[in-house]
């Protein structure tokens, strides 16, 4: 980001405004997050909460995302998605499939893979932002072992690194990203993704967004513009479109849950909006 940015009035009144709002001043640390933390990472017990306390204080100083004050980067959402123990997971340890977590910040999910036994030569990370990838190794202290690729890229920028994947990926794991977009911009990141595919039955995205009941352009928490959020009828509409116009045919599913908390400090629905939920998401390449 640029560093007139980072010093500017209207930054420092953002970060201030999330850190009441998206803060929490003790990181609550899953017994999963512990042991992947413990067994793969080999960081003693007793110097857990230290060790992510001090990754979440560079990251927030990189940018106040409200899943970094909130510590949601630590969740390992992929190891709970429906899929995961008849599908992802057994496909990805054949070692002989390509998993790219898209939008991955810490690539927490991809840990989580590579703890379970997938080959991490076979995993590759993208996001936009190159110090995030960075704070993974220190995260997960594995820089040494770890042999994945992680790509610094824009998704809208056909030119980026992702050129090197396209149709070469297995599964596309894209939680925490669509939501980030207006439905405009989320219908090109699904062309994007189905590019990113290999060209055949079985092929497959997953993940796990904020939606709500009443699908719909809601505003963003900074005040700048719309984000969509989507119902499972509406992700399977927008999706269904993308295939017609790129002539291949898609199986979309998914559920939607309310969460408690959703918001932060405040009410999920003063922020997201009322019936703001978690829906975790798949959709299977048919063609």
């Amino acid at each position: 980001m640029d560093s007139n940015i980072l010093s500017s009035p209207e930054y420092a009144s953002r970060r201030e405004e999330y850190k009441k709002r998206f803060y929490v001043p003790v990181l609550e640390l899953s017994e999963s997050t512990k042991k992947l933390l413990v067994e793969y990472s080999k960081i003693p017990e007793d110097q857990l909460q230290a060790h992510v306390e001090r990754i979440r204080e560079k990251a927030w100083a990189i940018y106040p995302y409200p899943c970094i004050g909130m510590g949601r980067f630590l969740n390992l959402h992929i190891s709970t998605h429906p899929l995961y123990p008849s599908e992802l997971l057994p496909r990805l340890l054949t070692g002989t499939q390509v998993y790219l977590d898209l939008g991955c910040a810490f690539a927490q999910n991809l840990r989580r893979l590579v703890a379970d036994g997938v080959p991490s030569a076979q995993c590759y990370g993208a996001d936009l932002r190159l110090e995030f990838l960075d704070l993974g190794y220190e995260l997960f202290a594995d820089r040494a072992t770890l042999e994945s690729k992680f790509i610094a890229a824009d998704i809208f920028d056909e030119e980026s690194g992702l050129r090197e994947l396209d149709g070469k990926v297995d599964i596309v794991d894209a939680s925490s990203f669509f939501h980030l977009f207006t439905l405009a911009e989320q219908k090109k990141v699904a062309h994007r993704v189905l590019a990113l595919l290999k060209p055949r039955p079985g092929s497959l995205v997953v993940g796990r967004q904020v939606g709500n009941s009443r699908p719909g352009e809601y505003p963003r928490r900074s005040g700048e513009g719309t984000r969509y959020r989507h119902d499972v009828a509406s992700w399977r509409r927008m999706w269904e479109e993308v295939g017609w116009e790129r002539g291949v045919g898609v199986e979309v599913g998914g559920t939607l849950r309310a969460v408690e908390g959703l918001g932060g400090r405040v009410n999920a629905g003063e922020v997201e909006g009322e019936g703001a939920g978690m829906m975790e998401f798949w959709v299977r390449r048919l063609g």
